[in-house]
């Protein structure tokens, strides 16, 4: 059976989720977003569309 948190602790929990969150995930998250689109312009450019302007 789980036992129920004090008050305290639940805002720890929401605390540390938080910095967790928005210092470690967010940041990370991004760059892989980011990355991983110029990747794939930089591939279908290279395989299918070829150099801009072209």
């Amino acid at each position: 059976m789980k036992q129920a948190t004090s008050p305290e602790q639940q805002r720890k929990h929401e605390r540390n989720t938080f910095i967790f969150l928005a210092v470690f995930l967010a940041p990370i998250l991004s760059v892989i977003i980011v990355a991983g689109f110029g990747f794939a312009v930089w591939f279908s450019q290279l395989a299918f569309l070829g150099p801009p302007g072209s």
